[in-house]
């Protein structure tokens, strides 16, 4: 049993009429007789609080599952056997890595009543989170006295990267409706480039297409029809180093770029390709072969939850090396690194060069969305200047990069972290038309 903050009020109250006797007598009576109303309404309050033997009961239900980035709802079952109208102060014990004290809720509960609590989570880093029990703080009309009761089992939820959305990711890019929703844009370049059948012309055809052997035979117009080439490998290299552990939005590019590397994943599979897995830091860590059997998205959530950043520097030619043995066929490579300078990327120019030569290569890195809107706002004074210049240096270095890269026949994608998964699923489809 708990005393709670109007008991100590109405004790104040008690304490002052007392007091005040010393100055006007008829008001020590007065307190006199709030004393023992107070004292009365303190043992009903209990009295009912605790008559009857009835008890609250809650549970708590989510998924087995948390989807790191996104918002995940948890739900909190309360129930009531006590005969009386409870007024109740619900604690959810959420795990300590949330760092929040705050989450409560306040409520009435009937006789023998229940209600639904539902409220969210916002994890930002992969691992196991563990909840404590729930704690119900309950009251009567009276309100001076509360008593607690602990239910609720503690348990243990996995933080996989972000999965919420890849039936979303999935149905767009299967059915091209990315650009109409404005999520993104591609540019239709040529064709298909794998053969499935011969059908009738029809308004609309691209004359290009006209299968000429098959019109003179059927004497009308005849047209081939293409598909995006299907089993085709696509394998995500993800950069583990110490670059890949700056934070945007209070999560890693390491988690944002393993958000990605899942989507683009699924979304390969369910277009009929092979995703495969890569991850390296200062030496060649995690390899799952490219497939698209049941149970390889499975398997590729399963590798990513258990990866994390180093502070070492990254080695490119373990990387080459290891994935010249391991990757013969050639295949779709995004890589998902940090670079931030030229030098960086001249001095690993050489294993990119290796790798584009083998592989259709894709190099995904990022760009600062609080350097780019800070060049781009006002300068007032003349430190601020000063500022936007250096800001300005390396908004303009990243491009440079780009251009570098392009040069060498490597194709790469600048991105901000929010922009990262629609824009590599972009260029994923973008890269299947082009056929390359």
């Amino acid at each position: 049993m708990f005393l709670t903050r109007r008991f100590y009020l109405v004790a104040l109250a008690v304490v002052l009429l007392l007091g005040s006797g010393y100055w006007a007598a008829p008001l020590f009576g007065v307190g006199q007789a709030a004393l023992c109303l107070w004292v009365a309404a303190t043992l009903l309050d209990a009295g009912l609080l605790y008559a009857g033997g009835g008890r609250l009961t809650g549970e708590r239900h989510c998924a087995e599952r948390f989807s790191n980035g996104d918002e995940n709802p948890v739900t909190l079952e309360l129930a009531s056997t006590c005969r009386q109208t409870l007024h109740l102060t619900v604690i959810d014990e959420i795990p300590a890595i949330f760092q929040r004290r705050d989450l409560s809720f306040t409520l009435t509960l009937p006789p023998r009543g229940s209600r639904l609590l539902t409220y969210t989570l916002h994890p930002v880093r992969r691992g196991i989170y563990g909840f404590g029990h729930i704690r119900l703080f309950a009251r009567t009309r009276l309100g001076l006295v509360e008593r607690r009761f602990t239910t609720g089992r503690p348990a243990d939820v996995k933080v996989y990267p972000s999965y919420l959305l890849l039936r979303q990711y999935e149905l767009q890019a299967i059915h091209n409706r990315l650009v109409e929703q404005g999520q993104k844009r591609i540019r239709r370049v040529g064709h298909q480039t794998e053969f499935e059948h011969i059908r009738e012309y029809v308004p609309g055809n691209d004359y290009r297409t006209i299968n000429w052997k098959a019109t003179a035979r059927r004497h009308q117009l005849m047209v081939n029809i293409y598909r995006d080439e299907r089993s085709q490998q696509v394998y995500s290299l993800i950069d583990k180093g110490r670059v890949m552990q700056q934070a945007f939005g209070g999560m890693m590019l390491l988690d944002y770029a393993i958000n990605a590397a899942l989507v683009l994943s699924y979304v390969a599979v369910r277009r009929e390709d092979k995703a495969g897995l890569v991850t390296f830091d200062h030496r060649f860590d995690t390899f799952v072969p490219a497939s698209r059997q049941e149970g390889q998205m499975t398997l590729l959530a399963d590798s990513l939850f258990k990866e994390s950043t180093s502070f070492r520097e990254t080695d490119y030619s373990a990387l080459c090396a290891h994935l010249d043995k391991r990757v013969t066929k050639r295949s779709l490579a995004v890589l998902y690194t940090n670079f931030m300078t030229l030098v960086e990327v001249r001095r690993q120019l050489p294993y990119l060069q290796n790798l584009a030569r083998r592989h259709c290569l894709l190099v995904v890195f990022f760009e600062d969305d609080e350097v780019k809107a800070y060049a781009t706002s006002p300068a007032r004074t003349t430190e601020d200047y000063y500022r936007h210049v250096i800001a300005d240096k390396f908004v303009y270095e990243k491009r440079q990069i780009v251009a570098l890269l392009r040069q060498h026949g490597i194709t790469a994608l600048l991105t901000s972290p929010s922009r990262l998964t629609v824009d590599v699923v972009n260029k994923y489809i973008e890269l299947k038309r082009r056929g390359i």
